[in-house]
Formats: structure tokens, C-alpha cells, sequence
């Protein structure tokens, strides 16, 4: 998730300026751009492909039905109520009624491919399922699919850039297929899905049109495997998250289906926290605040501390406590802060960061994220990554004031994008003769619309997440995080849930779980492990699901 909104809109422009111009494929500015989404008739999709696979999960041997196919949405609540279970215009609908004779110019619809798994031979009722989706906004799902919890996992465990092909991809021993259905879902215009008819990329582009578009999804699966009565969770990632929160709320009130859970990892709601663009909204430092703690476990994992502690999560509450007293403090002042002082603040971040005192005064005590990725190692010419701080690469401009690229997106990128290609021909039988994409260039042509409820002002989907928490008071909610994340950092994600507007008798229902990971923990598989049995205690605890 690069090329975010910040407070103000008409910061957005300026800010892009600011940000890493290569990372992974789930970001904006991915490597990876498609051609734009043309106006032209496509032919219908594929028809669902159904094969079998089994693995061994959670101690148990699970044998799994896995579906790969296309559902297509409608481009409003009712246009999609005209739509069959096949995607078409009812006959006699006013779709149908009113259909123009070139299909290019008929109403918008979004063709969203999806794989699923199911559990063979178990009840619907008693049988939990989970859908889950990248971010970006623009990205395709193959790193959860691909990475986390579904039956195959891509072999990246460690901090440096992988060899080139072939790479490696095993059973996933850690799926959550022992406790869950799994669905995972490309968001409209990526993977094998196609945006068709008129202005398509309006209708799906947008904060609130892509929430609805994947309410109608989710209504419109459950539908079709008549799973009405199972337990239903969201997983997102990234901008996932940012979907997460409006789609939970959409999910209760246009469509009648409340949720068990709400799984979210690498959290983003607040765009006004976002560390990448805090430079250019001046006067605004709570950015640099809550980025602080991943700077300083950065500095613990390469050991550049000018005092290495011993444990990680201690050292963090003690930098959280300055983060949040006299650093913050320090930067409310303004140009009332003294020289002494501020001498005194940069010494103090100096020893939790091993930055050079000298250069965090010449920064005025404000580092964003993209000055971080490019300083912290300038005396061995490293640039450390963006998702994942571990991850250090060869500085591409000695020169430049911030990151040129993320070491971490170009260590792992091209293995994802390879093995999902590889597995969903040879194993799902299906796409042959079709190109994946891995993201969708909505912001090449500033197709992606940021206006939220009809406030254009800045995105915070805060309130949304707190109106579905209200509204259903027994939805409970999973908060995961890296320590080594800078793209959405965990004490950011942290604030932003603790600064919920909910009564204080919700705030029991929110779950938070670290991670000595990045921004796509499962990267890691000790980390990996954790994040299956933590989503899986949460799964089975949660009000109506199965235990």
C-alpha cells in the first residue's frame, strides 16, 4: 500500500512525490503495471473448475475440495439484484429491458475471481468460513493466498533476496483449513477478473464502490454454497484492512449478514498516521510518533543500538513510553522547543534508534519512513525495506534524501508472482490461455476515488469499524502486526484501535497480536505458526462459530 491518501486531499499529489517509486506488486506503484481496462465486450468467463488436494494441518489430515472460478457483481446494490447466479441480466429485468447493442456499453459489472476451499464431508452450520483479500488498493490476492493460510506456502523464510527461479512451494502445514473454508478473493480488475461496460473503473474504484463491490460478492457466495449459516470471518491486509472496517459495516446494514469476526493484519484506518507522508503535512507529528517503536526494533534486530538490549517487547515499551512523553512533547512545541532540549531529545532518539545525533538535528527531530529506509545503514550503502526492515538491499542513489525501492518487495515479489501462476494451471486446472494480474493500475490514470461516505476531506475508516462494533455488539476483532513494519507500523495500528469511537464495555472485543515480522508476517514461518494458532483460538472462540 504505496500511494495512500493523506489528511487532506489536496496533499495526495505532493505526497506521491515522497514515496518509494518500486515495491511489491500489492502497492500502487507496483513493477507490475497492466495496460488499462479497455471498453470492449469481453466474453464470458470461464465456467468454475473444481480438482481435490489434501494437507496436513493443525494436527489433523484434512481432505478439501478447492474451486477456482469467477463471480460477477453488479456496479450498484441494484444493478446486482438484476443479476442471475451467472451474471447476466435476469430476463425481464430493467438490465435486460434497457440492454444497448454494443456490450461495451451496458451497465458496469466487476468479474472477481476467487479460490476456494472447502472441508470435505462437514455441515455448513458447523463449519466456519473466512474470506480473505490483499490491499493496495489495486492488488490481486496471491500474497495471502500464496503466503499465509491457505493449503500451499511459498518457501521465504529469512531476510535476503531469493534466488531466482525455480522456487520453492510446499504443503502449508500452518493453513487454517483445520478450523475453516477458505475463500480467497481478487479485488475487481486483478487476477483473472476482468472490469466490463461502461465507466466499469468508477463503479469499482473508490473506497466505498470497492466495499460494496466485495459485500456483493460475499453475499453473492454465500448464496451459491449455501453457507448462510456458518460462521463468517473477513481477513484483510494492508489497504485490506482499510476495506475491512467499511465492508463490516456495509455487510450489516445494506445486506443483513452479521460477521463473527474481523481478522485484520497490518493495520491502516487512520490515513492521517501514515508515516511514508507525514513530511508533507506539516504541523501534524503524530506520524512520527507512533513510527518511533519500529524504528527502534529495527535498530534491535541489525544491532545497532549504542546498547543492545537483551529482549525485544521491553526495549519496545520503553521507547513507546518516550514516543508518546517526551518525544512527543518535544515535537508539540514547535519552534518554542530550546536548543538544550532539543539536544537532549535527538541524544534520546540516538540511543534507541542509532541514528547520528547530527542528523537527526538537521531533520528538526522528524525522520518519515522513506528517510529511515535510506539512512539507517548509509554506512554500509544499504537501503532496508519498507514492509519488512530485516530485508536490506544495495542503495541504488547514494545521494537521494529517502529509499529508491524495498529490498523486501524486490526479495520475495517475483517467487509469489511465479508460484501462483504455476499452481492455479498445474493444481486448480485453471487459466490457461489468461494472464494473472497481479495488481490493477488505479492510480496511473487517478481512476481510484478516496471521497468516503461523501467526505472528501481525508480517509479515516475509523467510525465505520466502531459502527459495526455497535451495531453488532458481539463481533469480536483480531489486530495483527510486525514489529519490522513500516508501511503500516503496529503502534500506529495500535493507537488507531485504542482511539475507536466505542464504549468502553467494547473494547474487550478487540484482540492484539504481535508479530517479529514485517508487514506480511507469514514470511516468516516461526511467525507463521503463531499468526495460525492465534487466528485459529480466535476463530473458535468467537460467538457462533464451531468448537
Amino acid at each position: 500500500m504505496n500511494s495512500a491518501p493523506r489528511l487532506f486531499a489536496a496533499l495526495f499529489a505532493a505526497v506521491l512525490l515522497v514515496l518509494p517509486v518500486s515495491v511489491r506488486a500489492e502497492d500502487a506503484k507496483s513493477a507490475q503495471k497492466p495496460a488499462a481496462q479497455e471498453k470492449t465486450a469481453e466474453p464470458a468467463p470461464p465456467a468454475d473448475v473444481t480438482t481435490q488436494g489434501e494437507v496436513n494441518a493443525g494436527g489433523q489430515h484434512i481432505a478439501y475440495n478447492a474451486i477456482a472460478g469467477i463471480l460477477t457483481v453488479g456496479g450498484t446494490d441494484a444493478q446486482d439484484a438484476q443479476l442471475g447466479s451467472d451474471g447476466k441480466p435476469q430476463p425481464g429485468s430493467q438490465l435486460a429491458l434497457s440492454a444497448p447493442k454494443e456490450p461495451a456499453d451496458a451497465a458496469p459489472v466487476a468479474q472477481m475471481f476467487y479460490v476456494a476451499y472447502f472441508k470435505k464431508d462437514a455441515k455448513a452450520e458447523d463449519r466456519p468460513i473466512t474470506f480473505f483479500y490483499n490491499g493496495g488498493p489495486g492488488s490481486s490476492t496471491v500474497w495471502l493466498h500464496m503466503g499465509s493460510l491457505g493449503p500451499k506456502h511459498v518457501v521465504t523464510d529469512g531476510d535476503q533476496h531469493l534466488p531466482a527461479a525455480p522456487y520453492n512451494l510446499v504443503d502449508n502445514a500452518n493453513s487454517l483449513l483445520d478450523v475453516s473454508d477458505l475463500v480467497f478473493i481478487d479485488a475487481p480488475g486483478t487476477g483473472f477478473g476482468r472490469l466490463v461496460g461502461k465507466d466499469a473503473e468508477k463503479a469499482f474504484w473508490g473506497v466505498d464502490e470497492d466495499g460494496a463491490a466485495f459485500a456483493r460478492f460475499i453475499a453473492r457466495f454465500i448464496a451459491k454454497y449455501s453457507r448462510w449459516n456458518s460462521p463468517k470471518f473477513v481477513f484483510g491486509e494492508s489497504y485490506g484492512t482499510t476495506r475491512s472496517a467499511v465492508l463490516a459495516k456495509m455487510l450489516e446494514e445494506r445486506k443483513s449478514i452479521d460477521l463473527n469476526g474481523v481478522i485484520l493484519l497490518s493495520q491502516i484506518l487512520n490515513f492521517s498516521t501514515f508515516i511514508d507522508g507525514a513530511s508533507a503535512n506539516p504541523g501534524v507529528d503524530l506520524p512520527y510518533v507512533l513510527a518511533l517503536p519500529t524504528y527502534a526494533a529495527t535498530a534491535w534486530y541489525h544491532k545497532k543500538l549504542p546498547q543492545q538490549p537483551p529482549a525485544l517487547e521491553p526495549f519496545l515499551k520503553e521507547v513507546e513510553e518516550f514516543a508518546t512523553g517526551p518525544y512527543s512533547h518535544a515535537l508539540a512545541l514547535g519552534t518554542d522547543l530550546t536548543a538544550a532540549e532539543k539536544q537532549s531529545v535527538a541524544e534520546k532518539f540516538h540511543e534507541y534508534t542509532g541514528l547520528p545525533v547530527a542528523y537527526l538535528l538537521k531533520a528538526n527531530l522528524r525522520v518519515n519512513g522513506g528517510e529511515f529506509e535510506k539512512t539507517f545503514q548509509d554506512d554500509a550503502d544499504l537501503t532496508i525495506g519498507r514492509y519488512d526492515t530485516r530485508f536490506s538491499g544495495p542503495t541504488i542513489d547514494p545521494l537521494s534524501q529517502q529509499a529508491d525501492y524495498d529490498p523486501q518487495s524486490a526479495a520475495i515479489s517475483s517467487a509469489y508472482v511465479a508460484l501462483l501462476n504455476d499452481y492455479v494451471r498445474r493444481d486448480l486446472k485453471y487459466g490457461d490461455g489468461q494472464t494473472y494480474l497481479p495488481s490493477a493500475d488505479v492510480w496511473g490514470a487517478g481512476h481510484w476515488n478516496f471521497k468516503h461516505n461523501g467526505n472528501s476531506f481525508g480517509l479515516n475508516v475509523s467510525s465505520d469499524l466502531a459502527d459495526a462494533m455497535k451495531t453488532n455488539p458481539r463481533l469480536r476483532v483480531m489486530l495483527n502486526g510486525g514489529y519490522y513494519d513500516l508501511a503500516t507500523t503496529f503502534f500506529g495500528a495500535m493507537y488507531e484501535e485504542k482511539h475507536l469511537p466505542i464504549p468502553q464495555s467494547l473494547a474487550k472485543n478487540i484482540e492484539y497480536d504481535w508479530y517479529e515480522s514485517g508487514h506480511m508476517v507469514y514470511v516468516r514461518d516461526e511467525c507463521l505458526k503463531q499468526l495460525h494458532d492465534r487466528v485459529a483460538a480466535f476463530i473458535k472462540h468467537s460467538d457462533g462459530a464451531a468448537h
